[in-house]
């Protein structure tokens, strides 16, 4: 469905003369056929979310390069395309929801925990950050969900 929504704008921008938006989603859909042909069948909407995150955050990693080597210009442009591939993502998570998912978590893991299965120390953010991203796929940032746990671990 999401696939679908993204080849139809696509086509949409190649109507209306918006290059920059069809070459965006272009490269998408290249790594969302990519993505197929290593899983050697159709995504679900929750593995083209995926695709659209990991795109998200390769321009967000560029946003950051292009501004510490003083490009203010290119870091606004990839800017503009993190901004429209957001269109696509589900409704993101508020800081205070995310924290109330970590703390949940780490109840969790704590309460189950039989020796080593627990949370020791903050070596183990690790296993917390991938419990927290498991149950919010796609609806929060994986920088701010490590920051938070950190946070909430180190209390």
């Amino acid at each position: 469905m999401l696939k679908e929504k993204l080849q139809g704008d696509m086509k949409d921008a190649l109507k209306s003369g918006n290059s920059q938006k069809r070459t965006l989603l272009g490269m998408v859909l290249s790594s969302i056929k990519n993505k197929e042909i290593e899983k050697k069948g159709e995504l679900s909407d929750d593995d083209v979310v995926m695709v659209i995150s990991s795109e998200i955050k390769k321009r967000k990693d560029s946003i950051e390069q292009y501004e510490k080597g003083g490009r203010p210009e290119l870091a606004e442009e990839e800017k503009k395309e993190a901004e429209m591939l957001m269109a696509y993502m589900p409704e993101q998570m508020t800081e205070d929801a995310i924290r109330a998912e970590v703390q949940k978590v780490i109840a969790e893991i704590r309460s189950t925990s039989s020796g080593q299965a627990g949370i020791k120390d903050m070596k183990e953010t690790g296993k917390v950050i991938g419990a927290v991203m498991a149950k919010v796929k796609g609806k929060a940032d994986g920088t701010l969900v490590g920051k938070i746990v950190k946070e909430e671990l180190s209390k």
